[in-house]
């Protein structure tokens, strides 16, 4: 038997990859002819976390307090600021004094609108100002910030601060907001954001329904109160450059934000994110990061900014409040043959992420349901309440409960199983969504076949 070098060599080299795959758990590769033959594992040796119990890197320092927050930095100098918030949900500002604050004991500057470059920012509409310089649209609003060498001594300043203000009128029902002759808080109309879906013949499917169902639902404002609150440290380098350290959730977004607003360069922004204490959303957006930036800028000096309590209560985001009017068109068997949903958003007193949040929140505010006839008609609305932004689920939890809700009426009505009467309507594989993508992957019927027997649903209600 002959065997030839090459042979001999392949031989070898792929008994190697062999002993190197079963020694370090890593697929082997070999190139033949200019090809690479892939070798793959079983799937539990590709993901072997999938179903054990693997320790968070990051555990350990959060179970034994050693996790650095940005409250727990401190640097050579550092100042602290304080926001003064406003008196009146809507006014003009027509004078603002600080020059008592000033001869304050250890405050080193104050900062109000007109200083910031471009004094606007926002995820989707730039409509929310860093500090407001002209007018106020809720009492969250900024308007002087102050840099002291102690948290007291800028909390102090702020009592001397004198802002004179022409109250203006004011709305906090989105509904009546949407009338013509309501206050307007930005610009000539409080609708700021539509999104309308249609499909099939609302009109003809409900007349011929054996059952039209109407209801209105609401939903509250929630604030996220993650245990850190709101928390940012900016620094001027030597070479010019801004470093923020920051709790952000989207350092990159919060990044082209403050390059916009600061009127300078993206790359010479640094954005840290440090460990984040609780975001769910509401830390996706910039808050006092410029004013920091331009207070460090002015005294030379880091500045730190903690929001209290009460600031994330009135001046971060919070969840949407909706009004949902839903109108339904069943047939006596429990089959959906027309709906109709109207949605008003209360964004309060700036965009920040309504306009995405009304998006998500029309599209699945039909349900989880075949419909051959739907309409949906959904509006964003000004209001001088706290600024509505993201949150987990960006429109979804209130639909839910909306829809849902309105699926348990119906089945009351009729006296079908509410179990049973999802079952005939759900969406199976290759069903179409309200905006016509065809869905694969659906699980939707099997879900609740599955929850159905584990709790026990037909013994209960039988």
């Amino acid at each position: 038997m002959v065997i030839k070098v090459e042979d001999a060599l392949r031989t070898d080299r792929l008994t190697d990859l062999k002993e190197a795959d079963e020694s370090s758990g890593v697929p082997a590769v070999s190139r033949e002819g200019g090809r690479t033959p892939q070798i793959v594992p079983d799937a539990n040796q590709q993901t072997p976390a999938v179903g054990q119990r693997v320790t968070r890197p990051d555990s350990r320092p959060h179970i034994t307090g050693q996790t650095r927050y940005i409250d727990d930095l401190s640097f050579p100098n550092m100042l602290h600021m304080k926001i003064l918030r406003s008196e009146y949900a809507h006014a003009r500002i027509v004078g603002i004094d600080v020059s008592e604050a000033e001869k304050m004991p250890g405050v080193v500057a104050t900062l109000t609108g007109k200083e910031i470059p471009v004094n606007s920012f926002g995820p989707s509409y730039q409509d929310q100002p860093v500090l407001a310089d002209d007018k106020v649209r809720h009492m969250g609003d900024g308007v002087v910030a102050v840099a002291a060498e102690t948290e007291q001594q800028a909390q102090d300043a702020l009592a001397k601060i004198k802002v004179e203000y022409e109250k203006l009128p004011l709305v906090l029902d989105p509904l009546e907001a949407m009338k013509e002759d309501s206050p307007k808080i930005h610009g000539e109309s409080n609708i700021y954001a539509t999104k309308v879906i249609r499909k099939g013949d609302v009109d003809k499917a409900l007349a011929g329904a054996d059952l039209v169902m109407e209801a209105r639902f609401t939903t509250q404002m929630v604030e996220h109160v993650p245990i850190e609150p709101h928390a940012t440290i900016a620094m001027w380098e030597p070479d010019g450059r801004l470093k923020i350290l920051s709790s952000l959730g989207r350092i990159t977004l919060g990044r082209a934000d403050m390059a916009r607003t600061l009127d300078m360069p993206v790359n010479r922004i640094q954005v840290v994110g440090t460990i984040v204490g609780g975001n769910f959303g509401g830390k996706n957006e910039i808050t006092t990061e410029p004013i920091l930036a331009l207070l460090a800028r002015k005294t030379g000096r880091p500045v730190k900014g903690i929001y209290t309590r009460k600031d994330e209560f009135v001046s971060s985001t919070t969840r949407h409040p909706f009004v949902m009017d839903y109108q339904t068109g069943v047939m006596k068997d429990g089959r959906i043959v027309a709906r109709r949903v109207r949605i008003v958003a209360d964004g309060g007193a700036y965009c920040s992420w309504s306009e995405t949040t009304l998006g998500k929140g029309a599209i699945l505010s039909v349900g989880p349901y075949r419909i051959d006839n739907l309409e949906v008609k959904a509006y964003a609305v000004y209001t001088n309440k706290t600024t509505c932004g993201a949150m987990r689920g960006f429109g979804a939890p209130q639909v839910c409960f909306g829809y849902e809700s309105h699926m348990d009426d119906i089945a009351h009505e009729l006296g079908i199983d509410p179990l049973e009467i999802r079952l005939r309507n759900v969406f199976d594989e290759g069903s179409s969504s309200p905006t016509g993508q065809v869905l694969h992957s659906v699980a939707v019927r099997e879900s609740l076949d599955t929850v159905a027997d584990r709790i026990g649903w037909k013994e209960q209600t039988q």
